[in-house]
């Protein structure tokens, strides 16, 4: 269902000029889906939680879930996906900054729609405390959402490593 929808979104690109559906920037990992919904002749609506690393920022990985439509316009790709997005960002190791970032840039995008609304997961520090934030949402072209999930990751010492990086000296 997923390949059906980033067909379906290379072919909405290369229709519009692509400069709307410019590529995500991490690539996501499919942990699992789990039923919510029973469809008898189509797929089901389904949770599904993803997995992201943080392509700039070594030592982070989010995970969000998200809806996953089923029926009849879930199986053909075509579904208007909820804004509904879950997220939770962690330090899973030492964290190494790769290169300087701005504040609210984007780690991860995907389309959740055929063409008008995309989901982001967006990065900023929080200067003062040392705090890596990771912000998910979704919009669209005429309408967007107010619906959002943060998740904090505090940037601490692993494994008796004493000097903590600090994402103040790596934003622009």
């Amino acid at each position: 269902m997923r390949f059906r929808r980033h067909i379906l979104a290379v072919l909405a690109a290369c229709a519009f000029g692509g400069a709307a559906l410019a590529p995500a920037q991490a690539q996501e990992d499919l942990i699992f889906r789990k039923s919510t919904v029973w469809k008898m002749m189509t797929p089901d609506d389904k949770l599904a939680v993803y997995g992201v690393d943080d392509p700039v920022v070594e030592g982070v990985a989010c995970h969000y879930t998200v809806p996953e439509k089923g029926g009849v316009s879930g199986m053909f790709g075509v579904a208007e996906e909820v804004s509904d997005v879950s997220l939770s960002c962690r330090q899973i190791g030492p964290i190494k900054f790769k290169e300087k970032f701005s504040q609210g840039d984007v780690v991860f995008r995907e389309r959740r729609s055929l063409i008008w609304k995309k989901m982001q997961i967006v990065r900023g520090c929080d200067v003062k405390r040392n705090v890596l934030i990771y912000m998910v949402y979704t919009d669209k072209l005429i309408d967007g959402s107010p619906q959002n999930s943060t998740s904090s990751v505090p940037i601490m010492p692993w494994g008796g490593m004493g000097e903590v990086a600090k994402c103040a000296e790596w934003v622009r």
